[in-house]
């Protein structure tokens, strides 16, 4: 009787290596990708909710939303009226969350406008109105994350929104003490940006010989060590890739947001994925917390981190003025 060999077992995929290092969060809304490569927290923008008008997963949503928008006084009298522009982008922007929240275990992240980033009392306001608008749709606080651009007036927003027990995505963060001061307050997520630090650097002529000396890598790996130093319990959520290997070389960080293709990539190629990120005990020292003024000199300070701080948020800002006017097309 011959033996039979046995059936050949195939080594994972890097994906699915770094699955057992890191959370893997997928930066996107397209729901089939979500759908595809089961990460277990997703996000939405602007930009991804302007693109999700164009699927047919959404259409249905999209109608509803422009039918009640014609029943604020009729089509030309809606397209024309910004409040009304405005609350529909809202009530997409929470229905994409909201139909998201049901392919990932964990959370979607919910953008608040870009344009009230320098006005704390205003982002509490929306990130509320959100909160509120996801618990009409049944989806409680535990499945969201509201996003914030991580200026100090917003640093200010996420304390209050902590302190009630709404948990914050602080976002494109670049600079270490932009990061601690996110910490202090208590912010459950932050989302440093990897690519777009080195994306700053290129254009000077300053490339990197070797994914070591990636200045984004070496953020973000600084942030992790000095988090855990302190025991904060803030996640540290690396974001923004250009390569897999910038997503390799954070293996172990907290959680990883990465684009469709990046993790694509990931999971058509195989390799041995080593940790480059473990926890550092944490250490006894008098800390001085972070207060406007240090905040404000800190960035100043920055050329990299002022710019692109400001850059980021005009980029949201630019697409969610393209949200509404999308919408506002669509109405007319």
């Amino acid at each position: 009787m011959t033996a039979t060999a046995p059936a050949s077992v195939s080594a994972p995929s890097r994906l699915q290596q770094l699955r057992e290092l890191s959370v893997v969060v997928a930066d996107t809304g397209d729901y089939d990708a979500i759908v595809r490569l089961r990460p277990v927290d997703c996000t939405t923008n602007p930009t991804l909710v302007k693109k999700a008008l164009g699927l047919p997963v959404y259409a249905e949503l999209i109608e509803r939303e422009l039918a009640w928008a014609r029943t604020q006084g009729g089509a030309g009298k809606a397209a024309a009226d910004k409040a009304i522009v405005d609350e529909v982008a809202d009530r997409l922007t929470v229905g994409v969350g909201a139909m998201l929240s049901g392919l990932v275990p964990g959370r979607v992240s919910t953008e608040v406008d870009a344009d009230l980033a320098h006005d704390t009392a205003a982002t509490v306001a929306k990130a509320r109105k959100f909160v509120a608008m996801y618990a009409d749709r049944g989806i409680g606080r535990d499945k969201i994350l509201i996003k914030v651009a991580a200026t100090w007036e917003g640093v200010e927003a996420a304390r209050q929104l902590q302190a009630e027990g709404i948990d914050c995505n602080l976002t494109l963060i670049f600079n270490p003490t932009q990061a601690i001061a996110c910490a202090e307050a208590g912010a459950f997520l932050i989302s440093p940006f990897v690519g777009r630090i080195l994306d700053w650097y290129k254009a000077r002529g300053q490339v990197p010989a070797t994914i070591d000396e990636d200045p984004g890598v070496v953020f973000v790996r600084g942030v992790y060590a000095e988090f855990k130093r302190r025991g904060a319990a803030t996640v540290v959520m690396g974001a923004s890739f250009r390569s897999t290997e910038q997503v390799l070389a954070l293996a172990g960080c907290d959680r990883l947001t990465i684009s469709p293709e990046l993790l694509e990539a990931l999971e058509a190629s195989d390799g041995k994925v080593e940790r480059q990120l473990a926890p550092v005990p944490r250490e006894a020292r008098t800390i001085t917390p972070v207060d406007q003024a240090r905040f404000d000199a800190d960035l100043a300070a920055d050329a990299m981190a002022n710019e692109k701080l400001a850059e980021g948020i005009a980029a949201f800002a630019k697409d969610l003025d393209a949200l509404r006017a999308d919408i506002a097309s669509r109405l007319a």
